[in-house]
């Protein structure tokens, strides 16, 4: 009988195929780790020239992008500390829609720093403690480098809007940022609501046509349906519209009967009636005054027919959320029963028309008139990939704009601020007594990322270019950053090139919030995987 050693201590207490790791070594340095690994793959593709990644997820679907919040969610990071960094640019995107890449990046570097002190002798408390008083202190000099005058700002102005939004554009798409700021801008502004801080950016929509290039690129005052009319009318000025989501054909009973026909006679009439019921109805629809009839179901051959006949242009609409933006862009109301709609029920489009783009058929539904609730931006490019990408720059742009609705003030850019703010956290460093002004310090060093790494991407020496920042700063010139087509030290007010005041606030605060939470850890304890099959993920959301 074989001896068997009982266990004991952590594998008596937990389950049999368990995982325990403690200590500096395992845990901390280990997490650290796989945050400073994530934060190399976003980090070449923040700012201008940054590099594209190309990203092929589970389903086998190809992105090319250098969007940091597109890339973190393809690649279904598997680590838990570095979750926590892809949470924190998630959290990013959905408060500001832009800055994710600096969130992730930035926390990476902070771990990084955070590492080096470690091995130095210092106790993770003491470096948690540094940063949260330097987060403190960055987000106080925050307000005193703001822009003044800049937090009064009409957002129906085109150029100061083009102004806030060139800089996150020109970082997805360098080169074609007036083109694309100049659509950007006029959609927002289509559809900006009298109190601003209403804006909805679902307002915006994005329609992509292969084809074509960018200087085709148009704003639409309405919809662009990506699908033919139904009928032969395939053109309506200022007409009325109805709306029925359950489509427009003839319904089947719940119940069924046997019906008995002992005539020919009977048989026909039996048909006709049918025809008669169909024609009555579509008869109620154009006496109400409707020209154009959307269905957001099937269109029956004989309800077809009979709109034909009273001169209905038919639309099929078949995306729920589609037919909830065509509801707000012409006002109508969508009819469960088809059927005689009210006056109230109708809506109103200036113009209805099939055109042909690049070879697509494609209706546009134009309100030229009043406060109109959706505009459209209509962009075209050689391939998908090109569409996708350029739909993610309006996308920053639009979410931009939200961002300057709530909030309009207005910092330095091309990492002018960055360089600002670790010069006077290094002077706040050496004010304070305790351990903590080592961690102070490194996070001053590590807001020099943004300099560098714009340097790094366009190729400059990033070493004399930082030291070349911080003797301007030093001498009062705050507003001096990277011009990237020079590879100089340029005033950022002749060079236009400004970021929002609420996109670093909160890049800055997400970033350190994560990274103390990755220091934080000291012991990971992962229970042994459950047998069976993986469960499936859920199914991907519809794209609208």
């Amino acid at each position: 009988m074989g001896f068997q050693i009982q266990p004991h201590g952590v594998q008596a207490m937990l389950k049999e195929g368990h995982k325990l790791l403690s200590g500096l070594d395992e845990a901390v340095l280990k997490n650290i780790d796989a945050c400073k690994q994530l934060s190399q793959i976003t980090r070449t593709s923040l700012g201008p020239n940054g590099m594209n990644k190309m990203v092929i997820n589970h389903l086998d679907k190809l992105f090319i992008t250098n969007d940091a919040a597109t890339i973190v969610n393809e690649l279904e990071v598997q680590h838990p500390a570095a979750k926590l960094l892809v949470l924190a640019g998630k959290a990013q995107q959905e408060e500001i829609g832009d800055g994710a890449n600096l969130t992730i990046s930035f926390a990476g570097e902070l771990l990084q720093g955070a590492e080096e002190l470690i091995r130095t002798g210092l106790h993770p408390s003491e470096i948690i403690s540094g940063y949260t008083k330097a987060i403190n202190k960055a987000i106080e000099l925050l307000d005193e480098l703001v822009e003044r005058g800049s937090e009064t700002m009409d957002v129906r102005n085109k150029e100061q809007v083009i102004l806030r939004i060139k800089a996150p554009v020109a970082s997805k798409q360098f080169g074609q940022e007036s083109i694309l700021c100049t659509l950007i801008a006029d959609a927002c502004i289509q559809v900006c609501p009298k109190n601003p801080v209403n804006f909805n950016v679902d307002n915006v929509r994005v329609a992509k046509l292969l084809g074509g290039g960018l200087h085709e690129c148009t704003v639409v005052r309405g919809m662009v349906l990506k699908n033919d009319a139904v009928g032969t009318i395939k053109h309506i000025e200022k007409a009325k519209v109805a709306v029925f989501g359950g489509g427009i054909d003839t319904s089947a009973t719940e119940t069924k009967g046997t019906v008995l026909i002992h005539s020919a006679e009977q048989l026909e009439n039996y048909s006709k009636t049918e025809e008669a019921k169909v024609e009555e109805l579509i008869k109620a629809v154009a006496d109400s005054g409707a020209k154009v009839v959307v269905s957001g179901g099937a269109v029956g051959e004989m309800a077809l027919h009979f709109c034909e006949r009273y001169k209905l242009m038919v639309l099929k609409i078949s995306s729920k959320f589609e037919l909830r933006r065509f509801c707000r862009t012409t006002g109508a109301v969508s009819l469960v029963k088809l059927g005689q709609p009210g006056p109230d029920e109708l809506g109103f489009a200036d113009s209805v028309s099939v055109e042909e783009i690049g070879g697509v058929r494609v209706t546009i539904v134009k309100n030229e008139v009043g406060g109109n609730l959706v505009s459209t931006v209509v962009l075209r490019g050689s391939t998908d990939s090109i569409l996708d990408d350029l739909e993610r720059a309006v996308d920053d742009g639009v979410n931009n704009y939200k961002a300057m609705c709530r909030d309009s003030r207005i910092l330095p850019g091309a990492g002018a601020t960055e360089i600002e703010l670790a010069s006077r956290l290094k002077d706040f460093a050496y004010k304070e007594t305790g351990l903590d002004q080592y961690a102070i310090g490194k996070f001053a060093e590590s807001l020099e990322l943004v300099p560098r790494t714009l340097a790094e991407n366009a190729g400059l020496n990033a070493t004399e270019i930082i030291s070349s920042l911080y003797a301007e700063h030093a001498s009062g010139n705050f507003k001096v950053g990277i011009d990237l087509d020079e590879g100089l030290c340029q005033d950022m007010t002749s060079n236009d090139v400004w970021d929002l005041y609420l996109t670093k606030f909160f890049a800055l605060k997400y970033s350190a919030d994560a990274a103390c939470t990755v220091l934080r850890v000291d012991q990971i304890i992962m229970a042994k995987q459950a047998g069976g099959p993986k469960r499936d993920q859920p199914a991907p959301a519809d794209e609208d």
